[in-house]
């Protein structure tokens, strides 16, 4: 989503925030145009296999939607997929987890685009080892692709550009019915073991609803940890023009707050000002308006268990957008930084998953109207020779 937004109140002024969908003037949606041509280029496609697959590949979700793929293209029918090591998320996610789902779900969604193509993609990952304690400039997977008659197409390819995170408040008095939840679980499963499950009872909702308002209280007021999200704000469509990765705030009212001076990431970042307070209000009133939760499972936490629950992670997405539900990671208690490690235990011991098995994600899930889609960079600059 590009537009994120949220009523703040500043005396009798209101401004917009961190948040929610709602629609921009026509002039403020014009300006963002060109870093949502990715996704209509996606549609459209180059005349090309490998670049038809890959601009879908880079519609990806990313923490902080830091778009950490570069791609080598090799021979007629081969790529190599590496990891940008400049778009890693060191205080927020230590051991680049929450980096490597990303580059998971970016090879799932290359291999639904490559199948309905007719090819398959055969995917090697990690073809120098796996990269430990952190990603290093070692491939993340090598990638060839082969026609074939008998490719199977995925049904969940048809959402691909549809699929969205919404951070909006859902509707609370709406959980998702059983059998859609069951629907769910269901069409989004592929070849990977990661397990979901997923819970609208209300006790254990509640205690979601608590735990990660918590997670999300001790990220904002961890200065290192907070810092890092908002010097990759992008506030302004100059500055989401200029960078259309990181954390999109956009809008006629944030244009004004901008040139005023009241907006900037240095406040975003300041305990006690306005845009600090109420980023996290904002935050704690979408979660506090979720009707179900669900959560992902890897039976250990390899690189290669991380990949598979981003795979899982974006054909959830694209099954929910085919549902017509709304989806969010919302996953602060489950990142590696000291601080939080009392509330990663809790979550654990309460969901009663045992070491080496580990929750890869949290989900809120619910019923909101979708955003528009979220800035990207464009494919080439993603290649690498």
């Amino acid at each position: 989503m590009v537009s994120r937004r949220a009523l703040l109140m500043t005396g009798g002024a209101a401004i917009l925030i961190l948040g929610a969908a709602g629609s921009c003037t026509y002039q403020s949606a014009q300006r963002l145009d060109a870093v949502r041509e990715p996704w209509r280029e996606a549609e459209e496609g180059f005349g090309d296999v490998r670049l038809n697959a890959l601009a879908y590949a880079i519609l990806a979700p990313s923490p902080h939607n830091r778009q950490p793929w570069l791609i080598e293209l090799i021979g007629a029918d081969r790529l190599t997929l590496y990891c940008d090591l400049d778009r890693l998320l060191p205080e927020t996610d230590p051991p680049n987890r929450q980096i490597t789902i990303s580059l998971g779900a970016f090879l799932e969604l290359l291999r639904q685009a490559a199948a309905e193509q007719g090819y398959i993609a055969h995917v090697t990952r990690f073809p120098d080892g796996e990269p430990y304690p952190r990603l290093d400039p070692r491939p993340i997977a090598h990638v060839r692709l082969e026609a074939s008659p008998d490719v199977a197409r995925d049904p969940l390819f048809a959402h691909a550009l549809q699929r969205r995170t919404v951070r909006t408040p859902y509707d609370i008095d709406r959980p998702v019915e059983p059998a859609l939840l069951e629907t769910l679980t269901e069409v989004s499963k592929g070849e990977e073991a990661t397990g979901f499950s997923v819970t609208s009872a209300p006790e254990t909702v509640e205690w979601f609803r608590d735990v990660c308002k918590r997670g999300w209280a001790i990220e904002m007021s961890t200065p290192r940890v907070h810092h890092e999200s908002t010097k990759l704000t992008r506030i302004g469509s100059a500055d989401i023009r200029e960078n259309p990765d990181g954390i999109s705030v956009s809008g006629t009212m944030i244009e004004m707050m901008k040139a005023a001076g009241v907006l900037t990431q240095e406040k975003m970042s300041q305990p006690g000002t306005t845009a600090y307070k109420e980023t996290r209000a904002f935050y704690e009133k979408a979660i506090d308006a979720t009707p179900t939760f669900g959560w992902l499972v890897t039976g250990q936490n390899t690189r290669v268990d991380q990949l598979d629950a981003g795979a899982r992670w974006v054909r959830l997405q694209q099954a929910a957008a085919q549902l017509g539900l709304a989806t969010q990671p919302i996953s602060q208690v489950l990142e590696e930084f000291p601080e939080l490690a009392e509330c990663f235990t809790e979550v654990h011991e309460r969901l009663r998953i045992e070491a080496p098995a580990r929750i890869q994600g949290i989900f809120r899930l619910g019923y909101a109207p979708p955003p528009k889609a979220s800035p990207r960079w464009p494919l080439t600059s993603r290649l690498i020779s």
